[in-house]
This record gives C-alpha cells, sequence and structure tokens, in this order.
C-alpha cells in the first residue's frame, strides 16, 4: 500500500508533529504512515480523508500485485467474478 499523505502534509506547510495534534495520534504514527511501515485503522484513514478533503482511496493505493484474490476481501472477489 502506498499513500501520498506526506505530500499533502508538506503541501499545506505541517510538521508531522501538527498533522498528528490535528488527528489526536503522534508524530511517529505520522512518520511510520508516511514511510509505509504502518498502515492505519480505518477511523484513521478515514479521519485523514477528512482532513485532507480526499476520498481515501486518493490517498491509499494498492501497489501493483496487491489487487489478487488473497489480498481482496470475500465481497470484492466476488464482485469481481461476478
Amino acid at each position: 500500500m502506498t499513500n501520498d499523505v506526506r505530500r499533502r502534509r508538506a503541501e499545506r506547510g505541517l510538521s508531522q508533529g501538527e498533522l498528528g495534534e490535528a488527528l489526536g495520534v503522534s508524530r511517529q504514527t505520522i512518520n511510520a504512515i508516511e514511510t509505509g511501515r504502518y498502515l492505519p485503522s480505518l477511523p484513521l484513514a478515514f479521519a485523514l480523508g477528512r482532513f485532507f478533503g480526499a476520498p481515501v482511496e486518493e490517498i491509499f493505493t494498492p501497489e501493483s500485485g496487491e489487487n489478487n484474490p488473497r489480498a481482496l476481501g470475500r465481497a470484492e472477489c466476488l464482485r469481481q467474478k461476478g
């Protein structure tokens, strides 16, 4: 999974600490998300989307090879087969 949190944060002139404070998480959490070492929970991913005014799918995108049945949920697999 890749994301553009760093770019969006930088465009707003925010530090990792400032973004973390706005979202109620630590600077270290923001750093881990930006570097791809941590995938945020759904509530945090949606909070990032609301903060940046963008859908979660625009902020987080699967890397190539992640769009396979082993990586997809059951509903998504069925939707793709249909």
